[in-house]
């Protein structure tokens, strides 16, 4: 029986001792043992401290991000593997599902947040602060990698899920991990963890995993590390009140008990949608993942009069649920996760049943389907009813945490409120109403004791994610026995592990260090227009300043009746007596575009398109006869991924200054502009660059890669051409239709084609037949049908040809893959 690894220090190791027996919570087998004799802690830390984070904190948030989506499809791709070792744990396909894939969902949802950070490896936050009458002192926040390690003691209900929602985050803000999953569930992390480490996608030391319990985890830990626990609030509070911790302020985050609440609405009596939809999410809640959820509902709260509808609906519902072997498709619910598991559940419902009644379930029965009940871990469903939760407070202290709940009832609002609030500190409630003022006096009033709150009724119940399933961009954590913690929430959640420092300087100190241009900085003077240059060659600071425009009466008019805007301070002087205006006003609209008209650049260039328009504001009223220049300064860089039919580029934000005569500032925005990167990959194809090139093709040359011969080159260029003058049309295209468009889309990028990239018409490892009798004659035939392309789409520039492998291509199409597939088989033979 194999041991359950660890990879610390850049090794796979296992510990040193027999280890502690691992059961299949199905079958009862022990499969697997866990040990962790023999690791070092500190330096497994330290390893962590110095190899992940120097690596991870030199990238930017755009490379991070990028890394994030990489590993979430690496790991898409082998999922398969994951949901069968998951059936292990006692997770049916569905459970798994939200572990397996909804970890991997939190790598592409905090991936998605690299556009909202800087092109850098820190952020800048908020607005600038100025601190001086005159300009030239000022303060900014900055938010910096934290130069630690973040350590994650995880709970054993969610393996996947609970390793990937809480390191997609550190990841992104530039921190490493130490991962302890919990025994009885480690296995699952361990396979995830091994694939991750396998892909060579992460920096060495980004991730560590100790699968088990380390006692000594948190003797060593430094003020620059943060540590966050999952798991029951006695474990949560032993942790949090570790010396080191206090010692060294460590931030400590932890997710604990939580007796979650979901309310149904007076209004929502049987019969309407919100009853069904509550008793359906109730049902949902107990008995996905068997109840293992941090967040299942455990207290279900219901207007007095509906009491015995609710646990007749209920226990119907429940009667639909089968239980037994998980990869059985007509199992509804699978085990607990150990025997150990189901122990302590069955301890809980002893003690709930002290004070309230079970009313459906029973602890000592249960029908399996293709399982031993008891060799599983197997327990049936239990549903509680007190009719007097105020005095039987049990139900608001002891959670069972399985597919148990407990039902009580209200009078009204407010003691539905309170009752919510009994549970002292949840990690989310629900009501399900159709009262939106029910909803606003719920939400308001329980949101002090709640992380997350839900409104279900028959408007968002199609789309609603549900009772239980945190998200990547809310908050995840709760007051009091949750834990008083908070994890995900998008930006908020990276903010943990980012230290944030205020700076003070100059206006121009504070650009060069924020990387953001500040008002009142010294502007660096353009060498040409900004708009001539590409993405990588604008800096924040570069400048340029307009000449001069008098604004006329008849330009203020001919505004107002081309955007119909006849506010009177444009259009009626007679009206201005008694209002801020003095004369005839320029509309606000027309000074930022005619200040545009001073900026723009009108040639074609690296400046594809306008892409926005952020902030605007005018200090004063411009009148007619008024003169003023703009200065156009470049303020940020923002990178952005392309995956359409578009080139490479980036989005620069341009502060737009907007001075009078007497150099004093009338309005501001900022514009945002799309900008081409640089394309230095290919080297255009020219005639004479194309005969330069043949020129130095060699009979016997042999290729880089691949098995042509360049007479195959030429002859199968020269066949390509016949397709792109629309010779040859008669072919089905190769790629599937559902991935066609992607596919041409990778026309407009820079990416090299794939070294031995096969044509479709050619099987695999060979060659067609030559046509002609010697490569001299090949290549005058390849001159020859290149003339007769050029010369086609010369006369018909908007024809449209298919392609075997792109699909249909219009002029500029066929003239990027001419470049890129030149490019590809010159070099394959070194003739460039």
């Amino acid at each position: 029986m194999e041991k359950i690894q660890h990879y610390v220090q850049g090794q796979w190791v296992s510990g040193k001792e027999e280890g502690t027996p691992i059961l299949d919570a199905i079958t009862g087998e022990a499969f697997t043992s866990i040990a962790i004799e023999g690791l070092d802690i500190p330096e497994i830390l330290n390893y962590g401290r110095t190899q992940g984070g120097e690596k991870l904190r030199k990238m930017t948030f755009q490379e991070r991000g990028n890394m994030l989506k990489t590993l979430a499809l690496y790991l898409t791709k082998r999922k398969d593997a994951f949901y069968e070792l998951s059936y292990r744990t006692g997770a049916t396909k569905v459970d798994s599902w939200i572990d397996i894939e909804g970890g991997f969902g939190n790598l592409f949802a905090n991936a998605s947040l690299r556009k909202l950070f800087p092109n850098q490896p820190f952020h800048v936050e908020g607005d600038p602060i100025d601190l001086s009458r005159g300009g030239r002192f000022m303060a900014h926040h900055i938010m910096v990698p934290k130069k630690g390690v973040a350590v994650h003691i995880n709970a054993f209900n969610f393996p996947v899920w609970g390793m990937l929602e809480k390191c997609a985050v550190n990841w992104m803000a530039g921190v490493p991990a130490v991962v302890l999953p919990a025994p009885s569930s480690s296995y699952l992390a361990e396979a995830v963890a091994r694939t991750i480490i396998d892909s060579g996608i992460l920096p060495e030391g980004a991730l560590q995993i100790i699968n088990g319990t380390v006692k000594s985890i948190l003797d060593t830990v430094e003020s620059q590390d943060v540590v966050t626990f999952t798991g029951s609030a006695a474990t949560g509070r032993l942790l949090k009140a570790h010396p080191r911790l206090i010692q060294e302020s460590v931030p400590f985050t932890m997710e604990a008990d939580s007796l979650n609440a979901s309310i149904l609405g007076e209004d929502a009596i049987p019969g309407t949608p919100e009853f069904d939809l509550f008793i359906k999410e109730v049902r949902k809640e107990m008995t996905v993942k068997a109840g293992q959820k941090c967040t299942a509902i455990r207290r279900i709260i219901v207007p007095e009069n509906l009491v015995e509808d609710v646990q007749i609906s209920l226990g119907k519902a429940l009667d639909k649920v089968t239980i037994g072997d998980p990869r059985l498709k007509e199992v509804r619910m699978g085990s607990l996760v150990s025997h150990q598991q189901v122990q302590a559940v069955r301890d809980s419902v002893n003690d709930l049943a002290k004070e309230a009644q079970i009313v459906y379930g029973d602890l000592d029965t249960i029908e399996t389907i293709g399982a031993d009940a008891k060799k599983g871990a197997f327990i049936s469903p239990i549903l509680l009813r007190t009719d007097h939760p105020f005095q039987n407070t049990v139900i608001h202290e002891r959670e069972a945490f399985g597919p148990v709940s407990t039902i009580m009832p209200y009078k009204n609002l407010d003691e539905a409120i309170t009752l919510a609030q009994m549970g002292k500190g949840s990690l989310v409630s629900s009501i399900a109403t159709n009262d939106d003022k029910i909803a606003k006096d719920y939400v308001i009033n329980a949101a002090s004791h709640h992380g997350r709150i839900l409104v279900l009724n028959r408007e968002s119940a199609k789309e609603s994610t549900g009772h239980g399933s945190p998200l990547p961009y809310l908050v995840h954590g709760g007051p009091g026995r949750a834990g008083g913690g908070e994890e995900m929430g998008g930006m908020r959640g990276i903010k943990h592990y980012l230290q944030r420092t205020a700076i003070q300087g100059s206006p121009t100190t504070i650009t060069e260090i924020t990387g953001i241009y500040q008002q009142n900085a010294k502007y660096k003077e353009a060498e040409q227009h900004p708009f001539q240059y590409h993405w990588e060659d604008i800096q924040p600071g570069m400048s340029l300043k307009t000449h001069k425009r008098t604004f006329t009466d008849t330009d203020i008019i001919n505004f107002a009746n081309l955007t119909w805007d006849h506010f009177y301070a444009h259009t009626d002087i007679t009206s201005l007596d008694g209002s801020i205006f003095e004369k005839r006003t320029a509309h606000g609209y027309f000074i930022i575009s005619a200040a545009a008209g001073l900026f723009v650049y009108p040639n074609k260039g690296p400046v594809a398109a306008n892409y926005g328009l952020e902030e605007c504001r005018f200090l004063r009223p411009l009148y007619h006869n008024d003169t003023v220049y703009v200065r156009l300064t470049c303020k940020q860089k923002i990178d952005r991924d392309v995956a359409s039919a578009e080139h490479p580029s980036g989005i620069v934000k341009w502060f737009v200054e907007v001075f009078d005569a007497e150099d004093e500032l009338v309005a501001i925005a900022t514009i945002l502009t799309m900008v081409q990167k640089k394309q230095e990959t290919f080297i255009e194809m020219t005639d004479a660059k194309i005969e330069e090139c043949l020129s130095k093709l060699k009979e016997d040359a042999k290729p880089k890669w691949g098995i042509m011969t360049p007479q195959h080159m030429i002859e199968h260029l020269e066949y390509t051409y016949k397709i792109a003058a629309g010779d040859i049309q008669d072919f089905e295209v190769a790629t599937p239709e559902k991935i066609l468009e992607k596919v041409k889309n990778s026309l407009y990028n820079y990416d090299k084609f794939p070294q031995n990239s096969r044509f479709p018409l050619l099987e695999k490892d060979t060659l067609d037949q030559l046509r002609y009798d010697d490569l001299v004659t090949a290549i005058e035939k390849f001159k020859t049908q290149r003339q007769a392309y050029l010369t086609f789409f010369k006369e018909h520039p908007d024809a449209i040809l298919n392609n075997m492998v792109f699909g249909e291509l219009k002029r500029y199409e066929w003239y990027l893959l001419e470049r890129k597939h030149l490019n590809h088989h010159f070099e394959q033979f070194g003739l460039l």
